[in-house]
Parts: C-alpha cells; sequence; structure tokens
C-alpha cells in the first residue's frame, strides 16, 4: 500500500492557523510539510512544532502520541510513557501498513506502538549521520528519499519511501557503515538504540542472518544452531507452536524451495537429538502433510525408533523422548482418523452445488483429501455424458481418457473444458489437478475434439437457476439464517490447510498437490454472493423484493457481528451487484435506517488503498474470525508476482516472510474454536438444509435481464 504523511485537503483552519501563527513568531520558513488532522484532535500549534538546535530538522514531533497519516497528538510534547492506550492503539494500526514492518508479529508492533517516534528533515543535502558515528538509531522512510554514501565509493545507492536503514549498526554494535544524506525534504519513523534493543535486536540480527545464509541448507543449519537452542522452539504438549516467527517461516514456506523429500535428506545429515525440536514444531505447525509424505514418515519412524533404544540404553533423554512421544502420539490420531474415513466419497451433484459427502453420516464437514474418491458428469457436445469415479487428485489427462473410453471417443486430439453458465470455455492442459472442484458455479466438464470446442455449448439447466430449496426466506429469522451460515462457513474455512494457498498461488501441477478444500470455500464466496442477486431478481413482487432487500442487509451485519467477514464480504457485494443497484424503485423504498446501514458497509468493502478499512478493521478482531479469503489470495498473489523466488542462486527469504504472514493470518482466524451462542431454534432442520443448498444463477446477462423486466428503465 502507498503510504501518504499527512495531505492538507483534510486539516483543518483552525490548526493552519496556529501553525502560520507559530511559525511566524520563531522566525522560521514556511515548513513544506502539512498535518493531516482529524477533528477531534484540535489542539495548539505550539504543541506540535519543536525547534530543532542544529537547524537540521524544520521540525521535530519527538514523542508520536500520533496517527501516522499525521493526525495531530493532544500533546506531543509528552514521552513516550504518557501515551494512553488510545494513542498506542491509533498507532499500531497505521503500523500494520508500513512494509519495512510487515514481517513482524503483532506482539511486536504492539510495543513499537508504545516508542516509535516521527521525524521530518526540510533541507535536501543535510547528514542524517556520518560513516564512523555511533549507531543511534533505525529510520524508516516515510517520505522523500536519501543517498548511501561510503568513503572511497561516492554514492552507493538511493533508498526511497518505505526502506529502512540503520539496524546493522545497532545489531553488531558498530559504528555507522555509510553516510545518509537527503536528497529532499523527508519524514522518518524512528526507533532509537535502547528500545531497538529491548524489542527487536533478536528479531531482526536472525533476518540478516538468514539473508547472508540464503541456500535451503544453510538455513537448515542456521535454525538448528540458533534457533532452536531452547530460545525458539516450541516446547512439548498441547498447543505449544513455535514462538520464533522465523522458524515458522521456514515451515510454513520450505515446500517452495525445498520439497520435503530434500528436507528430510538434510535433517538426516544432522545430529539426531538436533532436529527433535526441529521436527516437534515441524508436525505442530504443518500437521497433516508431513505424515502424509512417505520419506518424512520414514524418517520419523526410524528417529522415534532410535530415540526408544538411546533411552533404554542411557537413561538420560527424558526431554527428548517426551518430544518424540508427542510427535508419534500426533501420527497416530492422524493414522487413526484416516482409518475411520478410509474410502471416503465425494459426489459432485449435477446442479453444481458445493461437493457434499456421499453416504457419510456425519455432522461436521470432514478434510477432501487428494486420494479420496470423488463422482462426478463429463459432457460431450451433443449433451450426453458419462459419470466418472475417479481420485480427487486425477489429472485432467486422466479425465480426458477415463471419459473418452465411456464415450467411445478417440483418444487422439482430445480435450477438456468446462463451460460455464455464460457460454465460456476454459480448456484445461493435461497436468491441472483436481478439475471437479475447482469448477465455476453452475459449470460442467467436457471433453471435446480440440478442433470442435466452438459447438460445446451450456446445457439448458446452466442457463436457470441452480436446484435450491424454495423456499420464503420471511419464515426463518435473519439471526439464525446468519448463525447457521456462520457455522456452515466455518467447517469449510476450518478443512482449508495453509499449504492449499502455496499450491493456489504457484499452482497446483508444481507439487502435484489439490486444493479442494480451498476450491469449495472459494466457491462459497461466489454461491451467497450470486444467491443475494438471485432471490432479489427472482422476486417479481416490489414489496417483498424491498423485505428481501432488508433482510439481506440485516443478514450481513449478523455476519458482520459474528465475525463472519466472508459471508460479509459475498452479501454486500451481491447487493452491489449491478442487476440490484439498478432497481432504484426497490432501493427508494427501503428504509433510510437499512440504507445508511448499507452505506457504512460499502465503505467497510471499499478497495481503495488495498482493502485499508477492511484490513483496519479486522486488525481489530480477535479470533476465531471467517477471513475475506479472496483478499488472503490476492495478497499471496502479489507477493509471489511482484519478488522474485530465488536472487543469485539464494533464496529471497523476505519474499518468504510477506508470504508466511499471509498464512499466519489464517492460523490466527482460527486459532480458537468457534463458540456461538444459538438462537431460539424455530425451524433448525430446514435452516441448515437451506443454506447448504441455496439457489443460483451466475450468469451475469441473465440476472441483468431479469432485473430489466422488473424495473425497466426509465425514459
Amino acid at each position: 500500500m502507498e503510504y501518504k504523511c499527512g495531505t492538507s485537503d483534510v486539516a483543518t483552519l483552525e490548526l493552519r492557523k496556529h501553525v502560520q501563527l507559530v511559525k511566524k513568531r520563531a522566525g522560521e520558513e514556511e515548513t513544506s510539510f502539512t498535518l493531516k488532522v482529524s477533528l477531534r484532535c484540535n489542539v495548539a500549534a505550539s504543541r506540535l512544532i519543536n525547534t530543532a538546535e542544529d537547524g537540521h530538522f524544520n521540525s521535530i514531533i519527538p514523542s508520536f502520541p500520533i496517527k501516522l497519516s499525521g493526525v495531530a497528538p493532544r500533546n506531543a510534547n509528552l514521552g513516550s510513557h504518557d501515551r494512553t492506550p488510545e494513542d498506542m492503539e491509533t498507532i499500531y494500526e497505521e503500523l500494520l501498513h508500513i512494509k519495512a514492518l510487515s514481517h513482524l508479529s503483532i506482539s511486536v508492533k504492539r510495543e513499537l506502538a508504545a516508542v516509535i517516534v516521527f521525524e521530518a528533515h526540510t533541507h535536501p543535502g543535510a547528514i542524517l549521520f556520518n560513516q564512523g558515528d555511533e549507531g543511534r538509531s533505525w529510520y524508516i522512510i516515510l517520505r522523500g528519499s536519501v543517498d548511501v554514501v561510503i568513503h572511497g565509493k561516492g554514492t552507493v545507492t538511493t533508498l526511497q519511501e518505505g526502506d529502512d536503514f540503520g539496524k546493522l549498526a545497532l545489531i553488531n554494535d558498530a559504528p555507522r557503515a555509510a553516510t545518509i544524506v537527503l536528497r529532499e525534504g523527508c519524514h522518518f519513523l524512528r526507533v532509537d538504540k535502547d528500545n531497538f534493543n529491548s524489542i527487536l535486536r533478536d528479531v531482526e540480527a536472525n533476518t540478516v542472518r538468514l539473508k547472508e545464509h540464503g541456500t535451503p541448507q544453510k538455513m537448515v543449519e542456521h535454525l538448528l544452531e540458533t534457533r532452536l537452542d531452547g530460545r525458539g522452539g516450541g516446547g512439548v504438549g498441547g498447543n505449544m507452536l513455535p514462538s520464533d516467527p522465523f522458524l515458522e517461516d521456514f515451515l510454513l514456506t520450505h515446500i517452495v524451495f525445498m520439497p520435503t523429500n530434500q528436507l528430510v535428506a538434510e535433517l538426516a545429515r544432522q545430529y539426531p537429538l538436533l532436529i527433535l525440536t526441529f521436527l516437534h514444531c515441524w508436525v505442530l505447525t504443518i500437521r497433516h502433510p508431513v505424515f502424509d509424505d512417505p520419506s518424512a514418515l520414514a524418517f520419523l519412524e526410524e528417529l522415534a525408533s532410535e530415540v526408544e533404544a538411546d533411552c533404554i540404553q542411557w537413561n538420560t533423554l527424558e526431554e527428548e523422548a517426551s518430544l518424540m512421544h508427542h510427535v508419534m502420539s500426533q501420527l497416530k490420531r492422524y493414522q487413526d482418523d484416516r482409518a475411520n474415513h478410509s474410502g471416503q466419497k465425494w459426489k459432485l451433484p449435477p446442479c453444481g452445488q458445493p461437493i457434499s459427502l456421499f453416504g457419510g453420516d456425519n455432522q461436521t464437514r470432514t478434510v477432501i483429501r487428494a486420494t479420496d474418491d470423488i463422482i462426478f458428469r463429463v459432457y460431450c457436445a451433443d449433451h450426453t455424458y458419462c459419470t466418472l469415479r475417479l481420485p480427487v487428485n486425477a489429472s485432467a489427462e486422466t479425465i480426458k481418457l477415463s471419459a473418452a473410453d465411456k464415450l467411445k471417443l478417440r483418444h487422439s486430439e482430445l480435450v477438456l473444458a468446462e463451460v460455464k453458465s455464460n457460454g465460456e470455455r476454459v480448456t484445461f492442459r493435461d497436468t491441472d489437478l483436481g478439475i471437479p472442484t475447482s469448477l465455476s458455479l453452475n459449470g460442467r466438464i467436457f471433453v471435446s475434439p480440440r478442433d470442435h470446442l466452438d459447438a460445446l455449448t451450456c446445457l439448458t439447466e446452466q442457463e436457470n437457476a441452480t436446484e435450491g430449496l424454495e423456499v420464503d426466506l420471511e419464515l426463518f429469522s435473519t439471526k439464525e439464517l446468519a448463525y447457521h451460515m456462520t457455522l456452515f462457513d466455518w467447517d469449510l474455512f476450518w478443512c482449508v490447510h495453509e499449504y492449499e494457498l502455496i499450491y493456489h498461488t504457484f499452482g497446483r501441477h508444481h507439487f502435484g498437490q489439490v486444493t479442494a478444500n480451498l476450491d469449495v470455500f472459494l466457491r462459497r464466496f461466489n454461491e451467497i454472493q450470486f444467491w443475494v442477486v438471485t432471490e432479489l431478481c427472482l422476486t417479481t413482487s416490489l414489496s417483498k423484493r424491498v423485505q428481501i432487500l432488508r433482510k439481506m442487509i440485516k443478514l450481513a451485519a449478523y455476519c458482520k457481528e459474528y465475525q463472519n467477514l466472508n459471508a460479509f464480504f459475498a452479501i454486500v457485494m451481491g447487493l452491489s451487484n449491478v442487476a440490484v443497484s439498478r432497481l432504484s424503485l426497490t432501493w427508494e423504498k427501503l428504509p433510510s435506517k437499512f440504507r445508511k446501514t448499507y452505506t457504512e458497509f460499502e465503505a467497510l468493502i471499499d478497495p481503495s488503498r488495498n482493502h485499508r478499512a477492511y484490513r483496519i478493521s479486522v486488525g481489530k478482531l480477535q479470533p476465531p474470525v471467517v477471513p475475506f479469503m479472496p483478499l488472503l489470495l490476492k495478497d499471496m498473489t502479489f507477493t509471489h508476482e511482484g519478488n522474485k523466488t530465488c536472487i543469485d542462486g539464494l533464496i529471497n527469504f523476505e519474499k518468504m516472510h510477506m508470504l508466511a504472514q499471509t498464512m499466519r493470518t489464517i492460523r490466527y482466524c482460527r486459532s480458537r474454536h468457534l463458540v456461538l451462542e444459538p438462537p431460539s431454534p424455530k425451524s433448525e432442520g430446514d435452516v441448515r438444509a437451506y443454506i447448504s443448498c441455496l439457489r443460483i444463477n451466475d450468469n451475469q446477462r441473465m440476472l441483468t435481464s431479469l432485473s430489466q423486466k422488473l424495473e425497466p428503465r426509465r425514459s
């Protein structure tokens, strides 16, 4: 997100007058920046401006109980210890958007909010510090740019807005390695040495070392030697996850640059007792993918035998034996669960609804595994079809050849494709995996000769709404709808493994893995969004349509209250669909209270400034939360496409930090189980059945046509 520190268009007139008056009295020149001021913080400018003794600074705000975008402080002369909880919360919200702090944990950012200061320099060419000076502060550039100058070499680089500098001298307790010269007026955030040492030294030191030892093998050695000596690893027992974010970064992202079999081979080269804590953290962090990998499973079992034998012989390895016992207990629990769900089958109904358990009787949803069977249809151009039962991870080529055999088609030059409800055709590569779960809401799988793709047309049933339960929504309590919708969505979210985000971002075929659970959860977002549009566009009575519109806005409010942000976004985006937003007669009859609520919701989902409004709002929530998944995937994609994985043969671990940060968001959102107070049940079974099988039409052209029939354009 581009960060701007202060704009004059929102400064209050009164503050401008104060600023001008104080500057005039001090005999100072007009400053090159203005302070963005909120109406609630209209204070005297004499509290804002402090003249620096050496003239290097035009103004300095020494102890920063203010919003980083420039909101005026209640008293800028107060020390950091005088900041109120409200001040620190405001600063913390802004720190969430600083690129240089993105890899830091929430707790570290909250500590920084108490001590970080704002500093402004207005004279180009001024020297911030000289090479050889004692390192006293770490700086982050909010606005402007600086030159990095080294004796004998001149200017070696230029740092811009968002960059940081000065930490190496603090980490190594060494003199400044370069001179920093201002190219223009600059705004900085500054963390002084004592605060840096107490909050950040250990974190940043290990970042530097990881960057210096950027091969996968060196990173493993570094983690084992410096991070798992009792300070950075997890402990024994229930919920002891790694406390070191850099270890967690590695565990969450190693499959990008070091496949599991290579990691196991590297661990096998290390001293066995040294890797036990690493394995324990690995299993607790990653869970079943460790057990699903044959090389990792064999390694765990062999190591467990060695530890057991050594315990019997030496009787001094109690701590190591306890770690290994906990790992093997997790393995046993996982194997028992797999045995209970062996032979699991899923069915993709012709109506295109989400994947449903076939023949299961569980109340809660179970994880779709790559080796589970799935039953689905494949169509020909003449709309005849065959039904296949294949593993979820079957490739497009396997599906294509199996369908060709059943449909008596020649194998040569065949292609597998999806035909969407709007007639769009999407072809699959032979290496693509997880095809049935990745279809659009009302999409169908077709097989066809490559040169006959243009002959593929959507089925008649695709042009209409899917076969949901047709009931009167007014029969259901809105709160009860939101309650069961949240439980349903939470189950889907709970099944999504963090690795599925990496598979989705980098490409499933690169890992030979599927993203079935993520596919179904993303499908749910689209399902709710188009359900809202469909229900309104299929309601011919104006008064009834107004009632449904009210109910949808109330439903969004309850979903927000339940912290089901995925459904909240879907409902509000459905209401903003052109087929709904153009229904002016309907909106005009909506009570002003609901129109105001909807306007507030629209502001919250506003995508400007990289969804800043949403990010600030969700940053204040405590788990459990059902997050807006499309935005998390967007963050993953932007990180991947905007940063190289390797630079000069070394792993770009900064990229891994950013990827892991998004994955950590998912872990945080479900770090507590969902426990909601159920509303008074009126028709619990009917509501559950309804929200799991919604009536949907995802053809925008058809929806717009229906909308125009309801309320023709005004001449």
